[in-house]
């Protein structure tokens, strides 16, 4: 056998394979003779086949499949010896004409080569970095909730502001029957607040579905419809109370302090704040992180130049998904996912110019660390290593499974990269004025 490349260019590749019949004879001729012992052919005894009937019948076959064979795997192992790079998998190139009846054979295959490219990190723009804190707005909002959640309800005879009304949407028509329990802030207009304050249980309350709430969710959550049948939805529902309640905010105490923090010691208000600004700090880590991420990832493509071999890959994409495209939808497809595979690209260039690795004890630490925090929120705070070790290796069983916590990890140490090296600047603002800032004030 014999394997030549011809370099096209930079990112083209023809790879010519030359199997001689030498290279497969004994394979076939072995498997045929297997043939013969079990072939069962009309008017011969198992195993007395002519050897002439069974090629026959069976040879061409037979070649063809271990000519392929050989093929795919000399293929990949010249790819492996020679380290090319290549993208996609190699392409054949038509062939109409093998004369499977001769002794010799030749075999192209066409290759897009990855392209060489240095990816630099320092942007001569820095990029931003949030810092997001949890200022004293935010904290004073989260104690209301809690004191709401963990207050009590006191029955109220009329309607008023703050009261908690409990009753149901009705309409005949719609066949609309759903038993809620609401606050009046959540209304979209002052006016239709106005229609209950004042009211007692047992009156009816009419309102109009159009205008209704700010969010349609709101409206298929009030009146238990799906997104299509609340979509312009303009009708009359009656509303009629069934109970109004005054909610009495939970008193700022030890008992509360307790019930929040079990496994913790907090005994102040100020250490209530504390508590509630770290937690939440926290939570907005991962958030600015993202933000970061996909930050660098947008300045990498932009600003990392190099080509591809771009009339390979579609004629690649053309055969490689479930359903064959033609060269239009193939265009269409690569243009798409053109800017993932340049990430990929780059991603993979930072991971080999970095150092950057994940062992199967990372993964396995990282599940058994996941695994720790879902059971702490079903109460389970202290579980044995056994157990965790037990339930990670069923996780990580799952080669999906295991392989997302790994692109994960991955990710996670890329980041700390691009913390490092990368011209960051860190600007630091509350979660409200983040979110008006990154996606806009709405």
């Amino acid at each position: 056998m014999n394997i030549t490349r011809e370099n096209v260019d930079a990112l083209n590749a023809v790879v010519k394979v030359d199997i001689a019949k030498e290279d497969y004879s004994d394979k076939v001729e072995k498997i045929l003779t297997d043939y013969r012992k079990t072939a069962n052919i009309p008017g011969f005894r198992k195993g007395h086949v002519p050897m002439g009937m069974v090629k026959k019948q069976y040879g061409k076959a037979v070649l063809v499949d271990e000519v392929n064979k050989l093929l795919q795997d000399a293929l990949n192992k010249y790819l492996t010896e020679e380290k090319l790079d290549v993208l996609g998998q190699p392409l054949p190139k038509p062939q109409d004409d093998i004369n499977w009846d001769a002794d010799a054979f030749s075999f192209e295959f066409e290759l897009g080569l990855a392209p060489e490219f240095e990816v630099e990190l320092k942007s001569k723009k820095a990029i931003t970095k949030y810092d997001i804190i949890a200022d004293d707005k935010m904290i004073d909002e989260q104690i209301e909730r809690i004191q709401k959640q963990y207050g009590k309800l006191v029955p109220q005879e009329v309607v008023v502001k703050d009261s908690e009304i409990t009753g149901a949407y009705t309409n005949e028509e719609k066949e609309i029957d759903n038993t809620v329990t609401l606050t009046l802030d959540k209304f979209k207009g002052k006016s239709t607040a106005k229609l209950f304050v004042g009211a007692k249980v047992g009156d009816v309350v009419t309102l109009k579905t159009k205008g209704l709430f700010d969010d349609e969710h709101d409206l298929m959550h009030a009146l238990k419809l799906d997104h299509d049948a609340v979509h312009g939805l303009d009708i009359e529902v009656n509303f009629t109370i069934s109970e109004i309640n005054e909610r009495q905010l939970a008193d700022l105490d030890q008992e509360l302090f307790d019930k929040l923090f079990p496994q913790e010691k907090v005994t102040s208000v100020t250490e209530l704040r504390s508590k509630i600004k770290e937690d939440a700090e926290k939570q907005f880590v991962q958030q600015a992180d993202q933000k970061f991420l996909n930050d660098v990832t947008e300045y990498l493509v932009e600003n990392t130049k190099f080509d591809l071999p771009a009339e390979f890959l579609k004629k690649w994409m053309q055969t490689s998904g479930e359903k064959e495209m033609n060269i239009d939808e193939a265009t269409e497809e690569y243009e798409k996912s053109e800017k993932s595979l340049r990430y990929q690209l780059i991603e993979g260039k930072l991971i080999a110019d970095n150092n950057v690795q994940v062992t199967m004890d990372d993964i396995k630490n990282h599940a058994k660390e996941m695994i720790k925090g879902q059971m702490a929120q079903f109460g389970q705070m202290n579980p044995s290593d056994k157990e965790l070790e037990d339930i990670a290796a069923r996780v990580l069983s799952n080669q999906d499974e295991a392989r997302r916590i790994s692109e994960q990890l991955i990710s996670q140490k890329l980041l700390e990269v691009y913390k490092e090296k990368a011209n960051l600047k860190v600007k630091e603002l509350s979660y409200e004025n983040f979110v008006k800032e990154v996606y806009g004030d709405k």
